[in-house]
């Protein structure tokens, strides 16, 4: 029977296949063409709907691994390469790099001599975590600000990065409404798309509590300790590849250097001066390290090279050190004749930076107001409940430090409404240097043109293109210091960090605008307006003004000490100053304002970066006024008190101190391979200027100013200190 059934189901295959073969060709082909078709029709959906699966989130993870990829790529190249190789390829390139100067005059036979004092500025010296809040757990004695990171980098595992990144990514999207902190903390990223410190970047508000200071004492707020770093490692780099003082300590070891002759003078550079010495004795510190120097050296002097604001504070450390007890450190008026040879000020901000006064007053600068203008968002609204602008401004409000740079010496110094000492500067390009060793004319007569229409430097804010342009005559302005202030904002949604522009009311940010322009003279009261807190304990440790009398005994106050126009050089005749910094670079002098909806979460003032200048030769670029200088302090500042309020024997100098200027022509890297520069003028990186470097090692190996050759000027800083009506 099974037979049978098999035999039939065969002749029925076999007869179905035979009757296949009887289909024409024609209609046969036309049915394969079909089955073609709907094989493709298959496979192009099957394409389209894995196109649909691909999805944002597969994007975001593509886009933070790649990110990661990247970084650890370069990170591994950055440490596998070998450390000469840049100076082969930069070589092979431009042809044989010349000797560091270390190298070159260790040939010439100059060895170690006197002992060195290294003065960090602002910004550039580490800060250690000592004692915090619980978000900051875990990270005692790690560096909250400066450093090379390599911890971080030995902290950061490859499988955090794979384990969060599409968490991350998920998280990101599903919860874009939430805040920038909350998304972070959520799921505990540590630092995966940025890992420069694994709390910085995850707990920015956290990190901002730390770091700034009591809004009423100016010192540490409760439960929080934050000390700087100590030793040459303190400021040699600032973070890693980006170097402060370490190429020149490289090459004061390349002539005998070491850490015994050399000592870096650290100090909580948000403090103001007199509290280092309050809360951690510092200024004691610095002048026992000084005599212990000494006495081990055989009585060689220091030379003491303080850098940006750091040649305040040993301005103020000068006076200290003579004053008695107990505001002073007792040791007597001849203390620095005895113990320093010479004071090599890098950058000093003499007489202040009006940079410090756009930080304080919008935090802003030229930088972050071409950011704002670039992408608004990020930095002026609410952005993941960021609010950079906002916090930057309440945390750098607490420290003290910053109003040392508010210029000093009012209009005498700065300029009024319709003059100013620069009048007449030319900002198109500077002519080339010729070579290395080019010296202009010491009288400073050198310029490139004059130009079509003077600039009102001495206008350091105004409200409008056109205030900042008109004739003092046509500007209608109402006082500010009479206006009723009120919290009568619409939105209070951003008062955790809106500062005291909150507390003054539309009326009160509408009187500071309707003033329409501010000089010297008048900053003081308008930072007194709109941050009474801070101008406070300001008023308690800067002074800001020209000394009548400097036998008066106020004057004897530590306020007055870090100002050079209120206090008197040390007696001390043998000893030199040099005021070196370099020139040719477009540095901030004024800046031309607007005035933003106060109803907004918003700083209320702006940098208006619109104003630009019509005239060939302009000095205004993105509604800021640019002079010369070193990009952050102006000539003006960093040059006057050695060009003229020093020179010879003055009210300001009775002992006839000896000083010089040693000016630094900027001369940018021809390459990306030459790094920074070895003729860099900028205010940072001229710690890497060759010439600067050689001049500083041939002082320490004994060498007096007029070994150096004495002036080395650019500018016209000799010419503008004449215009300066200063009683000397």
């Amino acid at each position: 029977m099974m037979s049978m059934l098999r035999r039939r189901k065969g002749s029925q295959i076999e007869k179905t296949s035979n009757s296949n073969s009887l289909i024409p060709e024609e209609i046969q082909g036309r049915n394969d063409e079909d089955d073609k078709k709907v094989t493709k029709e298959k496979a192009t959906k099957k394409k389209v709907d894995s196109k649909k699966k691909w999805s944002c989130v597969d994007g975001c993870c593509w886009f933070i691994g790649c990110i990661c990829s990247i970084w650890w790529f370069l990170l591994f190249l950055y440490n596998a390469m070998p450390a000469s190789f840049p100076q082969y390829v930069t070589e092979a390139i431009t042809g044989p790099m010349p000797d560091p100067p270390g190298v070159k005059l260790l040939k010439e036979g100059l060895t170690a001599k006197h002992p060195v004092v290294f003065v960090p500025g602002i910004v550039t010296g580490g800060l250690e975590l000592w004692e915090g809040h619980q978000c900051a757990e875990g990270l005692f004695r790690k560096r909250l600000w400066g450093g090379t990171f390599g911890e971080v980098y030995k902290r950061i595992e490859p499988h955090v990065l794979v384990t969060y990144s599409k968490a991350a990514a998920k998280w990101l999207i599903s919860s874009i409404d939430k805040s920038f902190y909350d998304i972070l903390a959520a799921f505990e990223i540590q630092s995966v798309l940025f890992p420069l410190n694994d709390w910085i970047f995850c707990r920015p508000l956290c990190w901002v509590e730390h770091m700034s200071l009591d809004n009423e004492t100016g010192l540490d707020p409760s439960g929080i300790r934050v000390r700087p770093v100590t030793g040459l490692v303190a400021a040699d780099y600032f973070a890693a590849g980006y170097f402060v003082w370490a190429v020149l300590i490289a090459n004061l070891a390349r002539i005998g250097y070491e850490e015994k002759t050399m000592y870096m003078a650290a100090y909580d550079w948000r403090l103001s001066f007199q509290n280092t010495e309050v809360r951690d004795q510092t200024l004691s510190r610095i002048k026992s390290n000084i005599e212990l120097m000494v006495a081990t050296s055989g009585g060689k002097k220091v030379v003491v090279i303080p850098h940006s604001m750091g040649v305040l504070y040993f301005l103020h450390f000068m006076k200290w050190v003579e004053s008695p007890a107990p505001m002073g450190g007792g040791g007597g008026s001849d203390w620095c004749a005895k113990h320093i040879k010479a004071v090599m000020n890098i950058g000093g901000p003499f007489l202040g930076v009006p940079k410090a006064v756009s930080g304080l007053f919008s935090a802003e600068a030229k930088d972050i107001a071409v950011a704002r203008a670039i992408a608004p968002g990020v930095l002026d609204k609410d952005v993941f409940g960021l609010q950079t602008l906002q916090h930057a401004m309440q945390m750098t409000r607490t420290w003290d430090s910053t109003m040392s740079m508010i210029p000093k010496g009012g209009d005498t110094i700065w300029g009024g409404l319709d003059w100013s000492p620069e009048e007449g500067y030319e900002c198109g390009p500077r002519k080339q240097k010729v070579n290395d060793t080019q010296m202009a004319d010491q009288n400073g007569t050198e310029t490139v043109g004059s130009q079509t229409k003077s600039t009102n430097y001495g206008r350091i804010i105004s409200f409008g293109k056109d205030v900042a342009e008109a004739h003092s005559s046509k500007i209608e302005r109402m006082d500010f210091r009479g206006a009723v202030k009120g919290n009568n904002l619409a939105n209070t949604t951003c008062r955790d960090v809106w500062t005291e522009y909150h507390d003054m009311g539309l009326g009160g940010i509408k009187a500071v605008a309707d003033y329409k322009v501010y000089t010297a003279g008048s900053l003081l009261d308008l930072l007194h307006f709109v941050a009474p807190k801070m101008m406070n304990r300001g008023d308690a440790h800067f002074s800001y003004g020209i000394a009548e009398n400097l036998d008066d005994p106020k004057y004897k106050h530590y306020k007055y000490w870090s100002n050079p126009l209120e206090t008197k050089l040390p007696n001390a005749p043998g000893m030199e100053i040099y005021s070196m910094y370099g020139v040719g670079i477009p540095t901030e002098r004024a800046y031309v304002y607007k005035l933003i909806p106060a109803a907004e979460c918003y700083i209320p003032y702006r940098i208006d970066t619109s104003a630009d200048g019509e005239y060939e030769g302009t000095c205004m670029k993105g509604g800021v006024f640019l002079n010369d200088g070193d990009e952050t302090v102006p000539v003006l500042s960093a040059g006057f008190m050695c060009a003229k309020g020093w020179r010879g024997k003055t009210r300001f100098n009775p002992s006839g101190i000896r000083n010089y200027i040693r000016e630094y022509d900027h001369a940018p890297p021809a390459n990306f391979l030459e790094g920074r520069g070895t003729q860099s003028g900028a205010h940072v990186d001229i710690m890497g200027n060759f010439a600067l470097i050689e001049d500083i090692i041939r002082i320490a190996a004994g060498a007096t100013g007029d070994d150096l050759g004495g002036d080395q000027v650019y500018s016209d800083i000799f010419k503008w200190s004449e215009k300066i009506n200063l009683q000397l």
